[in-house]
């Protein structure tokens, strides 16, 4: 398989909060985006922050099996450092989501300049849920924020006030973009939603995990410049 037939995925290392809580990679935010992006023929490459082992919230992996430990040890025990991964490589890149990506995401300088360079290059950019905190930090060349006047979705405050870390986070999500001048829309708690915006896709949370991947494939294989790709249809994906 050639170079350009691969989607890089993002996932948080974790982070281990006082008091016992893990802040930690969110399982389906990872495996639907895996399924999604091989089922149309593309390898996936798994990269973090610091590399190694990725940290999964036990929370998410409560109802997901044994394929599912099978499937964490395969992808999550041993990422690549972000420093290693080049755009040119890659298709696509995802960011999966997880409370651990509020804290290594926003301020890793290999994945700022890996998102630059993909807007850039013209080629796609896919968030999830608290994934999207690592476009709070990206600018464009112009040193503009990356999500400044882009239609964008991500982890809500209403649903970020239902979960445990409350309280207990860097920044609020939802806060942080609009005061960077993103067009932030919520869909209802905890339901599928997606918004696309030119090559920028983001996914409101776990539920829309598959929508969110799904819509980075189709930007990947679309004729329509992707600056012209925006709005939504029915099922909450946007194109």
């Amino acid at each position: 398989m050639n170079q350009t037939n691969r989607v890089l995925i993002v996932v948080t290392n974790g982070k281990q909060l006082d008091g016992g809580p893990l802040a930690g990679v969110w399982w389906s935010e990872v495996a639907e985006p895996i399924e999604e992006f091989a089922a149309r023929g593309y390898e996936v490459s798994i990269a973090s922050p610091k590399g190694g082992e990725a940290l999964v919230d036990p929370a998410s992996m409560k109802d997901a099996g044994d394929k599912a430990e099978h499937s964490y040890k395969k992808w999550l025990s041993d990422t690549m450092p972000l420093r290693k991964a080049k755009t040119q490589d890659y298709e696509a890149i995802f960011l999966a989501g997880g409370h651990g990506a509020m804290f290594d995401f926003p301020h890793d300088v290999h994945l700022q300049n890996l998102l630059t360079d993909f807007v850039t290059a013209g080629k796609p950019i896919g968030a999830v849920c608290h994934g999207v905190a690592g476009l709070v930090g990206a600018k464009l060349d112009t040193s503009n924020p990356l999500v400044e006047n882009k239609t964008v979705t991500g982890f809500t405050n209403a649903e970020e006030a239902q979960t445990p870390l409350q309280g207990r986070l860097p920044f609020l999500l939802e806060t942080k973009l609009r005061q960077l001048e993103a067009k932030f829309v919520a869909g209802p708690d905890y339901a599928e939603h997606v918004e696309v915006d030119g090559g920028l896709v983001t996914g409101q949370n776990p539920a829309s995990s598959r929508a969110a991947a799904r819509a980075v494939a189709e930007l990947i294989v679309a004729d329509k410049p992707l600056e012209h790709r925006q709005g939504r249809v029915p099922g909450g994906v946007a194109r």
